[in-house]
């Protein structure tokens, strides 16, 4: 099949679309020459954004370069036709479900996809297959947000705007660090707060992050205590009478039940389940009861938890229990982690649900999808969640699995039990861009897929506002749209006449039509006013916000407006819930609670970012964030690697002291995987646990023991060509990679003589001329082919930080001759990374000690420092950053000023 993909190759064209990464969809201005993408910048009319980007968004046309993308369909490890490749998935397919059952095979799809490729893969499997085994790494984020407003609400209904989070006049923040998750959100906050004084932000999380920067109020709770957080709310609420008897008699049910369960819920046993002060909880009380517009805004600090279901239930129960939900400025608010994560719950993408909101378990909705697809069959039972499809996938019970935009060796926990589960499969197929991913190397078959600037259809945001993700460059090599795939595959298993789209508009109208077939208002999810949309009007879609059926005037201007929820009696529940443990249990063996999650330049594990030079400025290798207390218990200093390690897997990084984490607590970003790091999956140390409803990973609550990793040196080896990982492993105990000006950048460590690690590279690279030099006890070397500067490394016995830079600036500097060199190798004063810091602002690549130093000179506000330096003018994301900075420096020259004080006493008495 042709690709369908609309091109735009006019030099200087601008082109709307939608950004790849987080579930804030925001708009994005693409310039194209020539056939490529040669920059971008914000949308300004789309209303998620309002051409404000951040620094991912605004490096994504420096991740569209086709080096290392998959170019060529793959069986067996032999290149092979499209037909080839096609027939082998189907057949491959066909013949397991002839012999063992449909239940014998399996999708694991992502939040990546585009609805459109959503949707005909979850018809192929439930309509036509006959199996609901297709499930999503969504599953892994939100999963269980979708079961509490389920349960609660009677649909997966986000009720909130990001409108609201500029009208309340109380934003709590659960479990989500906005200003490096979200940030554009976050600048929305931040812009509500200045424009209005009566706003109040309360940050609920178990770390001080960088949005405690624009809290009133941090609430360090024991990690895994929100249910008893929020039902002491509740409790509260209802004891002071803050409660609206009004809306709950006429729009909840439960709450005779509800409130009898209350009275156990005292300030006094909430503040010794969560470890808080007393006085900061009732202030958060006092806040949340006296505020009417109230958002509660949770993310994975909430979501990715053992009893996680339960957590948001409780931050539901509080907004039924007031009325504050349906309202301007008011409601319970998930944010999604991915672009498309509502997009596939919009087609049934989970393995629990139906098409269209529907679910599986309802007869009259299985019958209805059944007769709108005209399918042979449909799924009569929900199908294998991630960690029940990769148990069954690990027993042979499910013999084939197609994984496509996702790496699930990386994202899951206990990746050596999903990777002995890939390696039993009798048939792995994956469709991805690139053959470097983890999961990529346990594939049969590998199908190279289309990426961001290459596909072309929708995604759904956070707010439930629809955007299209438009297709304005070709894809190289034989890449294809996953739905044309998909379509393919069905095709040749017999299912033709069902999957005859020749176009992304065709699916889209298809998906349309059945959102809003037989629904009178039974669903909010309804977009039927666009099935009927032309290709010309789908290729000029403007975003809308959902539900948007045929007669809008049966719908309200807000959902839940009227206080009608979508459940058989309209009435939303009061649920109650209990507070318990995370499942993963310290011990004295396992002592540390581990914490995971994003940071702010880089996403998901990497594929997209990091191929982005600029996006490696901020952190540029793994780490574990842990107190000084901790650190001086361990006999360790900052920058010292530590070994993490549980029963089933161990991870290495280097560590940072951080004042933010709680004694005891550990965090470690997700995204570092094997390659761009020797043993840094965080994945590996988090146990085979997920919330009992949802399904949704344990990933916030690990338990893991720490301990200095024994190495004899340390160094940095900074080269034009990359380094192939398995030599890397050979020769050093631990390597990280990073994205360098002008080549890469490794972090290594090992045991014995470092000079011998270099010999090895030598032997590999003999061609070219050395010069060494030991300078107190560091040894340094610079290599040269055909008079260009090839390699340059600095080993010793500790680790020293290097400049991003330093390899460019030297390999650029023209400086050729002996005598040069023999200087630069002898002196410090090449090593920038001592003069500006780790860099703070990533578009303009300004380091923390420079930014100090401003301060202290007297330029000591975030517009002020943005006028000297650049740093915060442009994507923002890095403001936190540089208000902690103000914060810290300022709070430093006090502290100073204190001491001077004491200096003076005579009688040594403070003043």
């Amino acid at each position: 099949m042709n690709q369908v993909v609309q091109l735009h190759s006019e030099d200087n064209a601008s082109c709307l679309t939608t950004c790849p990464y987080c579930g804030v969809g925001c708009g994005v201005k693409a310039t194209l020459s020539k056939g490529r993408i040669i920059a971008v910048s914000g949308d300004e009319q789309h209303p998620a954004n309002f051409g404000r980007l951040c620094v991912k968004g605004s490096s994504l046309h420096e991740t569209t370069s086709h080096k290392k993308r998959l170019l060529k369909p793959s069986v067996n490890g032999q290149e092979v036709s499209w037909d080839k490749a096609v027939s082998s998935v189907a057949k491959g397919f066909s013949s397991l479900i002839n012999q063992y059952g449909p239940d014998s095979v399996a999708m694991y799809v992502s939040g990546q996809l585009l609805t459109e490729d959503y949707y005909v893969a979850n018809k192929l499997m439930k309509g036509f297959i006959g199996t609901a085994n297709i499930d999503t790494n969504s599953r892994l984020c939100m999963s269980s947000s979708v079961a509490s407003y389920k349960r609660g609400l009677g649909e997966d209904l986000v009720p909130c705007d990001y409108s609201d989070l500029e009208k309340c006049d109380l934003l709590v923040l659960v479990g989500s660090n906005a200003a490096w998750a979200h940030p554009i959100l976050y600048q929305r906050m931040e812009a509500a707060k200045k424009s209005n004084p009566n706003l109040r932000l309360i940050l609920v999380d178990p770390r001080r992050t960088a949005s405690a920067d624009l809290a009133d109020l941090h609430l360090p709770l024991s990690p895994g205590s929100d249910v008893a957080l929020f039902m002491g709310l509740a409790n509260y609420l209802v004891q002071e009478s803050f409660v609206d008897r009004k809306f709950i008699e006429q729009s909840c049910s439960g709450m005779t039940e509800f409130e009898a369960a209350l009275d156990q819920w005292s300030i006094e046993r909430v503040a010794n389940i969560c470890q808080l002060d007393k006085k900061d909880l009732t202030a958060f009380y006092s806040l949340f009861a006296e505020n009417e517009k109230v958002v509660s805004f949770y993310s994975q600090g909430v979501n990715q938890s053992s009893s996680a279901v339960d957590k948001s239930t409780a931050i539901i129960n509080c907004h039924l229990l007031t009325g504050r939900i349906g309202k301007e400025g008011a409601g319970p608010f998930s944010i999604t982690g991915q672009p498309n994560a509502m997009g596939g719950r919009e087609v049934g993408g989970l393995a629990n649900q139906l098409a269209a909101h529907m679910d599986i378990d309802n007869h009259i909705h299985r019958e209805r999808v059944q007769r709108f697809w005209n399918s042979p069959t449909i799924s009569s039972s929900h199908g294998l969640k991630a960690l029940d499809l990769f148990e069954k996938i690990h027993s042979g019970e499910v013999k084939a699995v197609w994984i496509m935009a996702t790496n699930p060796v990386v994202s899951l926990p206990n990746h050596e039990f999903v990777k002995e589960a890939l390696k039993k499969c009798e048939l792995v197929v994956v469709s991805d861009m690139t053959a470097e991913t983890d999961t990529a190397a346990f594939a049969d078959i590998l199908l190279p897929a289309t990426s961001w600037g290459e596909k072309d259809g929708t995604v759904t945001n956070s707010e439930r506002r629809i955007s299209r993700q438009r297709g304005l460059v070709s894809g190289p090599g034989e890449a294809r749209h996953d739905w044309q795939v998909i379509c393919d595959v069905a095709k040749e298993m017999g299912f033709g006449e069902a999957f005859k789209y020749s176009k992304p508009a065709d699916i889209f109208r298809e998906h349309a039509a059945l959102s809003g077939f037989e629904n009178d208002r039974e669903r909010f999810f309804d977009i039927s006013a666009l099935e009927e949309i032309s290709d010309e009007q789908y290729e000029a879609l403007s975003p809308v916000q959902w539900p948007c059926p045929k007669n809008m005037a049966n719908s309200p201007a807000k959902p839940l407006a009227d206080g009608i929820f979508p459940t058989e009696n309209g009435k939303a529940r009061l649920l109650i819930v209990e507070h318990k443990e995370p499942a993963q249990r310290l011990s004295e063996e396992r002592p540390f609670r581990l914490n995971s999650g994003r940071i702010r330049d880089q996403w998901h594990t990497m594929t997209r970012t990091g191929r982005s030079t600029r996006l490696h400025n901020h952190l540029d290798e793994p780490y574990v964030d842990i107190h000084p207390d901790d650190l001086a218990r361990l006999g360790a200093e900052a920058g010292a690697l530590l070994e993490l390690r549980t029963d089933f897997g161990s991870a290495i990084m280097r560590c940072r002291a951080e004042k933010g984490q709680t004694p005891g607590q550990l965090f470690v970003p997700i995204h570092w995987n094997r390659s761009f790091a020797s043993k840094a999956n965080v994945g590996a140390l988090f146990e085979w646990i997920g919330d009992p409803l949802s399904g949704q990973p344990e990933s916030k609550h690990g338990a893991v023991s720490a301990k200095v990793f024994p190495v004899d040196w340390q160094g940095t080896f900074c080269s034009s060509v990359e380094l192939d990982r398995e030599w890397l492993d050979s020769v050093t105990q631990f390597w990280s990679k990073a994205l360098v000006p002008g080549g890469f950048r490794y972090q290594v460590a090992g045991q014995g003589d470092a000079t011998l690690w270099y010999a090895h590279w030598q032997k590999v690279h003999d061609d070219g001329e050395t010069l060494a030099k030991d300078l107190n006890g560091e040894l340094r070397i610079a290599q040269f082919v055909g008079g260009s500067l090839q390699s340059l490394a600095f080993f010793g016995k500790s680790h020293k930080p290097r400049s991003m830079t330093l390899f460019s600036d030297l390999a650029t500097a023209g400086l050729i001759k002996r005598n040069e060199w023999r200087q630069v190798l002898s002196t410090e004063a090449h090593n920038e990374a001592e003069k500006e810091g780790a860099q703070v602002c990533s578009c303009f690549k300004v380091g923390e000690n420079k930014i100090r130093n401003a301060i202290l000179e007297g330029v000591d506000t975030v517009e002020a420092l943005g006028a000297s330096l650049k740093c915060g003018t442009n994507c923002g994301s890095c403001i936190p950053e540089i208000s902690s900075l103000i914060q810290e420096c300022k709070k430093s020259e006090i502290d100073v000023q204190r001491n001077s004080v004491v200096d003076f006493n005579p009688v040594g008495e403070s003043t």
